[in-house]
């Protein structure tokens, strides 16, 4: 889930999720140094290829220096599975935990029943369902990220895999590297994006933002979501509110998932929802992969019934080499990059800096931020 409602502000005040509550006291720091662990993936050999490259193990969201002048212990690491690996050994004395979406650390209930100092947990990036969310909130922890830090970076993204899948680039692409040249090996199922209905399934920052983008190649745009958009955005985009998404899913060519993932969300594209859909339905999916049953999505790109599958999400992550959306036909999918871009990198490694800071001031961070709070979820993830 890489988004929240713009509407969600209203969402929060109106249900008491900006209320604090003396019940929960761990929202922020005492005095004296602080034990924050950041959990990121390796840059290896591609770290010193580029000074902003913030969001490694090597660049630790840039904030080294600046944690230890100010006294304050930091370790980075991206060992983060099993029971000895180098996070197991810090969860017990740990003050804050940064984790992010495209190399999760798994903060589970477990973990968190171990975390005696643990106050605060911070996505470098958007989408915190990698977290215990419940168990989280029952220990009067906060729980928050950079809202709207890499919406842009998912949107691009998305329209990028949409023209992929629809004028069958990757088959063209496979014939250069291996030397061949069969036009109609390509051209017999590229199609144009025009005329074409798009329907995206959750229309928050990211699903507003690829309407948008989409206007252009007049296509005919639909939105399924739990709000409607603003009506002026709506008459901008041509996008039409589909209020039930069983009856949107059959009129859609190309099928875009961006809901977060939820007790809700969780496997709702299942062998029966997935036939309902048009065969030769093209499907992008960059929210998460566990939003998706992964062995339906198999078996209908088997049939064909599924033209065209691509995003950058799995379940789990990082994807097992026997995944078996790595071998499946008709697939255009990608390691978890949409939305850690270097712009989005220096977004979120300012946003966790930001709230690092609020922290140590016992001061508020921006409400669109928090998704756990005195004990509260945020709407999205009820």
């Amino acid at each position: 889930m890489k988004r929240v409602a713009s509407s969600a502000i209203n969402a929060f005040a109106s249900s008491g999720f900006l209320r604090s509550s003396s019940r929960f006291s761990r929202h922020y720091a005492s005095s004296g140094s602080k034990k924050i662990v950041g959990v990121f993936y390796k840059g290896n050999e591609y770290a010193s290829m580029n000074p902003n490259f913030l969001g490694c193990v090597e660049g630790g969201c840039g904030l080294r220096e600046w944690l230890e002048s100010k006294g304050h212990q930091y370790i980075v690491t991206d060992d983060k599975e099993g029971p000895d690996c180098e996070l197991e050994k810090h969860i017990p004395d740990l003050h804050v935990l940064i984790s992010t979406p495209f190399h999760p650390a798994y903060v589970t209930a477990e973990r968190i029943k171990k975390a005696k100092n643990l106050q605060l947990l911070l996505t470098a990036g958007v989408g915190s369902d990698h977290i215990d969310l419940k168990a989280a909130a029952a220990a009067g922890l906060t729980v928050a990220e950079v809202t709207g830090s890499n919406v842009v970076s998912v949107a691009e993204d998305e329209l990028m895999r949409i023209l992929i899948l629809v004028r069958n680039f990757l088959p063209g692409h496979h014939q250069v590297i291996s030397g061949e040249w069969n036009v109609a090996g390509v051209a017999y199922r590229a199609y144009d994006l025009e005329g074409k209905t798009v329907g995206t399934v959750g229309c928050g920052r990211i699903g507003k933002l690829l309407l948008q983008r989409l206007k252009p190649f007049n296509c005919n745009l639909l939105y399924h979501d739990r709000v409607k958009m603003d009506p002026q955005l709506e008459k901008e985009t041509g996008a039409k509110f589909e209020e039930d998404l069983d009856t949107m899913l059959p009129k859609c060519d190309i099928v875009v998932v961006n809901t977060p993932l939820t007790e809700k969300t969780r496997g709702m594209f299942d062998k029966d929802r997935i036939a309902k859909m048009k065969k030769g339905v093209l499907i992008v999916n960059n929210a998460r992969g566990a939003i998706m049953d992964t062995q339906a999505v198999v078996d209908a790109c088997s049939s064909g019934h599924i033209a065209g599958y691509s995003g950058d999400v799995w379940n789990p992550q990082p994807a097992p080499k026997d995944h078996p959306w790595r071998y499946m036909p008709n697939q255009a999918m990608t390691p978890h990059v949409s939305g850690t871009t270097i712009d989005a990198q220096l977004r979120y490694a300012a946003g966790v800096k930001d709230m690092l800071d609020r922290y140590f001031k016992g001061e508020d961070f921006p409400v669109q931020n928090y998704i756990v709070k005195a004990g509260e979820l945020a709407p999205q993830y009820r």
